[in-house]
């Protein structure tokens, strides 16, 4: 990678901090990148429930300690990503010794206390904490995602955590995170959760746009679309995960070994159109992250085809800057 490269985030320094997606890996491998285009980070699985407190007693801090003291001594931000999910949330949490469900009242004391003990960790060094993740359901109707924090709890579980959270962390920016939202049904529904959070006087700061998308959907008119919607709130908003897949989620190819100049135009115009749009939002977004830094370790390798290469970030396999790079920071 040129030294000559223009800093991502010293090119956005008056718009919003640039984040990534990280884990132990990859704050080793790509520190370089790391260090020169980003000032936010986001754990990408190891501040998650099971990888914290895999079991009822123990908490693992290592990977997550690594990625905190990176941030910090390299003065980064520091997104908190998640504390209630239906995945990733060991089978403890929900169970009784004898195997049985435990009640609604010891679920929120687990919860509690797995939160405090998290910040009292981490403290006011974690600005952010995506609360819940992905409550809404978005292959039917229906409204709420069924999990087991549903079943146990009732629907106030998505208030019960923002109010868990911010007592623990009362300076902290409290988020609700999701993805597919700009999928006009789905829009709908975080739509109608975040207001009625909000409406209910829940401490809640704003709304995570993962932004998972790909080089054909969605189209740009239905990412302005949402952007509006959600802005009408009066909530924060941060793109969460963001990335451009160059596989519409039904392609089943495996063929290609890198990607077209197709795909790397189509690329390219989607994130310099997003992020034009993001900079006009500006007053409304404080935060843009990336889930992943660069394309030779993303989580779109293998998913949802397993075998196959992706190629959905800014920076190439060998960490060169890609034409959707220079588009974002030419403006």
């Amino acid at each position: 990678m040129s030294c000559q490269v223009q800093s991502l985030w010293e090119a956005y320094k008056d718009f919003f901090p640039i984040g990534a997606a990280v884990n132990a890996e990859t704050v080793k491998t790509h520190e370089e990148l790391l260090i020169k285009h980003f000032n936010s980070l986001t754990a990408e699985n190891e501040m998650k429930f099971s990888s914290l407190h895999p079991q009822d007693g123990v908490y693992e801090f290592k990977d997550a300690d690594l990625i905190h003291d990176f941030a910090k001594r390299h003065n980064m931000k520091l997104r908190g990503h998640t504390f209630v999910w239906h995945n990733q949330t060991p089978e403890w949490v929900f169970k009784n010794e004898d195997g049985t469900s435990v009640s609604r009242d010891l679920l929120l004391e687990r919860l509690k206390a797995h939160v405090h003990d998290v910040v009292k960790r981490y403290g006011n060094d974690v600005y952010c904490w995506d609360v819940v993740n992905e409550a809404v359901e978005d292959k039917t109707a229906q409204y709420l995602r069924d999990t087991k924090w549903l079943e146990i709890i009732g629907e106030s579980y998505i208030q019960k955590a923002f109010e868990i959270v911010n007592q623990a962390a009362p300076e902290a920016m409290l988020f609700y995170n999701d993805y597919n939202e700009c999928v006009p049904e789905k829009r709908e529904k975080i739509y109608k959760l975040v207001r009625t959070l909000k409406e209910n006087g829940v401490p809640i700061h704003g709304i995570g746009l993962q932004c998972h998308w790909n080089i054909f959907n969605p189209s740009f008119d239905e990412i302005q679309r949402s952007l509006e919607k959600y802005a009408s709130l009066g909530l924060k908003i941060q793109i969460t995960e963001m990335d451009i897949s160059v596989f519409t989620f039904e392609d089943q190819r495996r063929d290609l070994t890198e990607p077209t100049a197709e795909m790397i135009e189509k690329q390219a115009s989607l994130y310099a159109k997003a992020f034009k749009l993001f900079r006009e939002y500006k007053d409304v977004i404080n935060g843009v992250t990336l889930w992943g830094v660069a394309d030779d370790k993303t989580w779109l390798d293998d998913f949802p085809v397993r075998g196959r290469k992706n190629w959905p970030l800014l920076f190439d396999v060998e960490h060169n800057p890609k034409e959707a790079f220079y588009r974002i920071v030419q403006f």
